[in-house]
């Protein structure tokens, strides 16, 4: 009998769940309070908090380095899960043995194919939890230590740190991957969200306005930015990126430019989130919330255009042409204008 994990999430759907609505048909009963301020936050453009996983080590002295680099190389003191202050190398060194990583259950098991031997099993997660500016750093501390009380909290260890060097408050925290009862997290898509959500509610018990969405039912579908992989392309970074940047850049030489087959899947994509938010408006409306729902159908209004990755790329490209000349030794054309094709 194969045994299988199954998170059951607190709410009986995502508020605002552009996917499946568009599956679903219409919402029959009326909004709740908190979908409603939650359709507020979102409207408002309310600051979104970020939560993610930037990896982990799969080695010890891995681990160690991360921890010396969130530290400042001790500059910065680290906060671990039972509320001790950890700073100098010796101190981290005897923090990591404490965790016993070495021990990892993961170490132990024998791969099941030939292709899972060359995976090593991961010792920590290392993830970031941030707020734009100008968020008190303290609040976002505060907000942090709470998360990490309530997720992992005598489950697995974990350490974190405060970073207000850059205009983004943010905390660093090196989770065990491993439980204190021999149990792995894993981390996916649907728990990732389900973090932001939660954080987002934290920052907001901090007094801070916070909101956690999916990029889609903002209206913005950038995933990549432009300026960067023009610049790891310079730099010669990344040999994807280079690549990626190189085949755009080909393509305007040739023809001023760029197709790309993402464009139709993301023109129905915005419009599935506008039939939704055009849904709710008129709910909103029949709600008796007509001043909320003028908001929701301005908010539609002023989404921006729908772009791809590829098509950000060529009109970074314009702004930058040393970026292709590095390619191509030439400027490259500037691309016809597709304001027409832009779906709102």
């Amino acid at each position: 009998m194969t045994r299988r994990t199954v998170r059951i999430s607190g709410t009986s759907h995502p508020l605002l769940d552009i996917h499946s609505f568009g599956r679903a048909g219409p919402q029959s009963r009326p909004f709740t309070a908190a979908e409603i301020q939650q359709i507020a936050r979102t409207v408002r453009r309310t600051p979104e908090v970020m939560v993610k996983v930037t990896g982990g080590g799969a080695k010890v002295g891995t681990v160690a380095a991360h921890l010396a680099y969130i530290s400042r190389d001790g500059d910065l003191e680290i906060e671990t899960d039972d509320g001790e202050s950890v700073r100098n190398r010796d101190e981290q060194k005897q923090l990591l043995n404490d965790w016993h990583l070495e021990l990892t259950t993961g170490h132990f098991r024998k791969p099941a194919t030939k292709q899972a031997a060359h995976r090593q099993t991961r010792l920590v997660h290392n993830i970031v939890l941030s707020m734009p500016s100008p968020t008190p750093p303290e609040k976002v501390l505060a907000a942090a230590r709470k998360f990490a009380r309530e997720k992992f909290g005598a489950q697995h260890r974990y350490a974190m740190v405060l970073h207000t060097d850059q205009k983004h408050p943010h905390v660093h925290m090196v989770l065990k991957a491993e439980s204190e009862r021999g149990r792995r997290l894993h981390i996916d898509k649907e728990r990732l969200r389900d973090w932001r959500e939660d954080f987002a509610r934290l920052m907001r018990e901090q007094g801070v306005a916070a909101n956690a969405t999916r990029r889609a039912i903002r209206g913005q579908e950038q995933r990549k930015n432009p300026d960067a992989i023009l610049r790891a392309q310079r730099h010669g970074d990344s040999t994807a990126i280079r690549k990626g940047v190189r085949a755009v850049a080909a393509e305007l030489f040739r023809t001023g430019h760029v197709l790309d087959p993402a464009r139709a899947r993301l023109i129905e994509l915005r419009k599935t989130t506008i039939a939704r938010w055009t849904s709710i408006a008129d709910m909103l409306t029949a709600q008796g919330e007509s001043t909320l729902a003028d908001e929701v159908r301005r908010f539609v209004h002023g989404l921006p255009p729908s772009i791809t990755d590829r098509e950000r790329i060529a009109q970074a490209l314009t702004r930058y042409p040393e970026g292709a000349r590095d390619t191509y030794g030439s400027r490259v054309s500037p691309p016809r204008r597709r304001g027409d094709d832009f779906t709102r």
